[in-house]
């Protein structure tokens, strides 16, 4: 049987390759806004492109926040990528330099990567954490990144009701180490954006499809 995932439509960038990425492995994919359709799917896909303060304004206006905060207590799994990863943070300093705030799902500012280059555009390998179900199977593979900001580190010790143990966490590096992505019981994350990531990206999409 075939999984429902709902790729959020709240306004963020072109998601039509997420949509494709998703199908391509299986997933029966619905793309909208429809809170009562967000809920009840079996994972809920957050994209995000472009600046955190329009991402944030976009996702709270289409009640994203509810909808994240009501599946995670029920243990409905959630996969935010890029700046949909961030928006999961305490907040950013983009684009103003002061704080925006997120979701707050995990503790941390998104701040902008000390690098001689930046934006950080390409494909880039990442050392993954031990533990991992997404990465199985392509933990030597490289994603593709665009981006300007990330989690620079990572303090978040077990608590909660997602997990007793410790998350999952996978680092990439540009100027600097960063947090690649995230697995924390039900609620998942990628800076890179797997859905332009090729076989690596599709075999990582497969692995959280196959979760839900």
């Amino acid at each position: 049987m075939s999984r429902r995932v709902v790729v959020f439509d709240y306004g963020s960038g072109n998601v039509r390759s997420a949509v494709r990425a998703l199908e391509r492995v299986g997933a029966q994919v619905t793309l909208t806004a429809d809170a009562h359709l967000a809920l009840g799917a079996d994972g809920l896909f957050v994209p995000g492109v472009g600046n955190f303060h329009a991402c944030l304004a976009g996702l709270r206006s289409a009640d994203g926040t509810r909808i994240i905060e009501v599946r995670l207590a029920g243990g409905r799994p959630v996969l935010g990528v890029c700046v949909g990863m961030q928006a999961l943070f305490e907040g950013s300093t983009e684009p103003s330099g002061h704080l925006e705030p997120g979701l707050g799902q995990w503790p941390g500012m998104i701040e902008r990567l000390r690098a001689p280059v930046v934006p950080h555009m390409g494909w880039s390998p990442v050392r993954v954490g031990q533990g991992t179900r997404l990465f199985v199977g392509v933990e030597h593979e490289r994603f593709y990144f665009v981006h300007s900001y990330a989690a620079r580190t990572w303090t978040l010790k077990p608590h909660g009701p997602f997990t007793r143990v410790a998350p999952v966490v996978t680092w990439s590096e540009h100027g600097e180490p960063f947090v690649a992505a995230v697995e924390n019981g039900p609620l998942c994350a990628t800076q890179f954006h797997p859905e332009k990531s090729g076989d690596a990206g599709a075999h990582l999409l497969e692995n959280w499809v196959s979760s839900l």
